[in-house]
C-alpha cells in the first residue's frame, strides 16, 4: 500500500515545519510541560546519559568516559516519559523522552508533561529531534559561539510542539519503529561489507609492508617479535631515525592578532587517507612559532596521537601536495621523514600495517582515554627497503587497493544516502507530510531497534566529540 497525504492542510506556527494535517493541533511548550527539579536521595537510580544521535538511552550502553563522580546522590531524577534536554547540546538536537526512571547531569532540563495522555512518549521522542525542531533550537539558544550555546527552560517552554491524536501518534511510531528496524538492517549489511573489503585490504598491506613484493625473497628474523622476519637485505630502524616527530598543541580557537589558518585536525586525518585541497578545513589562528612547527609539506604523514579508543591510536594520513597555509592540529602528531632515508608514502604505507599498529597500541597509555607520547611514537621500528624498493611497494600497494578503496568509498555513500531517507522518513511521518494510519504493520522486536542504532551510530558519536571538551 503506498503512503498517501492526510485530506487537508493547514500552515504550522513554525515556519520550519511547515504544513500540518488541517486536524492536528499546537500548543506551545509551557502548556504541555512543567520544568521539574527532583534529585535523588540515594543515587542508586539508573543513570542516563543524552545525546543527539541516541536520546536518552542508559549511560552504560554509550562509551561514556569522562569524569565521573564517586557517588550520584544529589543527580536530577527524570520519570518515564519526560522529556530530558542536554542544554549544552540542545542545538544539535541532544535531548528525547526517557523510557524509565533514572538520574542525569544536574545541567540538564527536565520537562514533564501535565497530561501523559497527551502524547505517546516515543512519538515525542521522534517528534523533538527532527530537523526543523533542532533548527528551532539553534534559533532559540544564546551563547557567543556554538559550544557555549545553551537553551533555557523560557526558551523551550515557548516553542509550538505539534500534538496529533493519539491514535495517529500511536500508528506513526508503530509505522516508524518497523521502518527504522529495515532500514537499520541494511546499513548493517553494507557496514559489514565494508569490513570485509578492509581486511582484504589489510592482508595487501601487511604482506608488502613486512615481507615485499617478491614471494621468493630469503628472510631473516628482525628482532622485533610483532614484526617476525622481514626480506635479509632490509634493515630495521627506529622512526626517531628516520623521521621529524612533533606533537601539535595547536587549538581550534581564532584569536585577535594571530595568523588566520586552516587547521588539519583528527577527523580529518580519521576519515581520510589523504589530505588534500579538497577536504573543507576548519578556520582558526596560530602563533608565528605554531605554524612554524605544523605547517604541513608535500611529503608529510600526520597520526592520530590521543583518543577514546586504544584501536585508534596511530592511524595515518599523507599530504601528498603542498596547501597553502594548512596547519596540523591538536590530538595529532605531525610526522616529517627524512627523504634520503624512508619516502613519504612507503612511511604512510607501513604505518598501515598490523606490525606497526601494534606497536602503537602497546605503547598508548590510559585509561578513560588512551595516549601517544613523544617518546612512544619515535621509538616505533620500521622494516626499511632501500629506497627504490619503498617507493615500489607504496605504489604496488596504492594500485592494488584503489579498486577496494572505490569500493568502499561506493558503499559508504550509500549508507549515507540511506540514512538521510530515514532522516527525512522519520521527519515528514511525525509532521503528517503523510498520512500512515491505514498502513499494515509487522510485529517488531524493539530491543532489536535499539541495538542496531546503537551499533550504527557509535563510531560516529565518537568522533564527533573528539575535543569537543577543548573549549569548556
Amino acid at each position: 500500500m503506498s503512503l498517501k497525504k492526510y485530506p487537508t492542510y493547514k500552515k504550522s506556527r513554525l515556519s520550519t515545519v511547515g504544513m500540518i494535517p488541517a486536524q492536528w493541533i499546537e500548543k506551545r511548550a509551557k502548556y504541555l510541560f512543567s520544568e521539574v527539579d527532583e534529585r535523588s536521595e540515594t543515587g542508586t537510580e539508573e543513570m542516563l546519559s543524552v545525546s543527539h544521535l541516541r536520546g536518552v538511552v542508559r549511560r552504560k550502553l554509550l562509551n561514556v568516559t569522562m569524569f565521573q563522580a564517586e557517588s550520584n546522590k544529589g543527580l536530577k531524577l527524570c520519570q518515564t516519559g519526560d522529556v530530558v534536554i542536554n542544554t549544552m547540546w540542545a542545538w544539535m538536537a541532544a535531548l528525547g523522552t526517557s523510557k524509565e526512571l533514572g538520574l542525569v547531569s544536574p545541567s540538564y532540563g527536565v520537562y514533564r508533561l501535565h497530561q501523559k495522555s497527551a502524547y505517546y512518549p516515543d512519538y515525542l521522542d521522534y517528534l523533538l529531534r527532527i530537523e526543523a525542531y533542532r533548527a528551532e533550537y539553534m534559533c532559540r539558544s544564546t551563547g557567543v559561539r556554538s559550544s557555549r550555546l545553551r537553551l533555557y527552560p523560557d526558551k523551550f517552554l515557548d516553542i509550538p510542539i505539534l500534538c496529533p491524536p493519539y491514535k495517529d501518534q500511536e500508528a506513526i511510531v508503530r509505522y516508524l519503529k518497523s521502518k527504522t528496524i529495515q532500514i537499520n538492517k541494511i546499513i548493517q549489511k553494507k557496514k559489514r561489507l565494508i569490513e570485509l573489503l578492509k581486511e582484504q585490504k589489510q592482508v595487501i598491506i601487511n604482506q608488502a609492508v613486512t615481507r615485499g613484493l617478491h614471494p621468493k625473497v630469503s628472510l631473516k628474523p628482525s628482532g622485533v617479535e610483532l614484526i617476525g622476519d622481514i626480506p635479509e637485505h632490509w634493515k630495521i630502524s627506529r622512526l626517531r631515525n628516520l623521521a621529524t616527530v612533533r606533537a601539535s598543541g595547536v587549538d581550534k580557537h581564532t584569536v585577535d592578532g594571530e595568523p588566520p589558518v586552516l587547521l588539519c585536525n583528527y577527523v580529518d586525518v580519521y576519515k581520510n587517507n589523504e589530505i588534500t585541497d579538497q577536504l573543507d578545513f576548519m578556520k582558526a589562528s596560530a602563533t608565528p612559532a605554531e605554524i612554524a612547527n605544523f605547517k604541513l609539506l608535500q611529503g608529510d604523514v600526520i597520526i592520530t596521537k590521543d583518543s577514546e579508543d586504544w584501536k585508534d591510536i596511530g592511524i595515518p594520513a599523507y599530504v601528498p601536495q603542498n596547501i597553502d597555509n594548512l596547519i596540523c592540529g591538536y590530538h595529532l602528531s605531525l610526522i616529517r621523514p627524512y627523504n634520503d632515508l624512508i619516502d613519504g608514502r612507503f612511511l604512510y604505507t607501513s604505518l598501515l600495517s598490523e606490525a606497526i599498529a601494534d606497536q602503537f597500541r602497546i605503547s598508548a597509555t590510559g585509561v578513560t582515554r588512551f595516549g601517544l607520547s613523544q617518546g612512544s611514537i619515535k621509538d616505533v621500528q620500521i622494516p626499511l627497503p632501500p629506497i627504490a624498493e619503498q617507493k615500489a611497494i607504496s605504489e604496488y600497494v596504492k594500485i592494488e587497493n584503489e579498486s577496494t578503496n572505490q569500493a568502499i568509498a561506493r558503499t559508504q555513500k550509500e549508507i549515507h544516502l540511506i540514512q538521510e531517507y530515514r532522516t527525512r522518513l522519520i521527519s515528514d511521518v511525525v509532521t503528517g507530510q503523510l498520512d500512515i494510519r491505514n498502513i499494515e504493520i509487522v510485529n517488531i522486536v524493539e530491543e532489536e531497534l535499539i541495538e542496531d542504532i546503537l551499533e550504527e551510530e557509535q563510531e560516529e558519536e565518537s568522533l564527533e566529540l573528539i575535543g569537543a571538551g577543548d573549549d569548556d
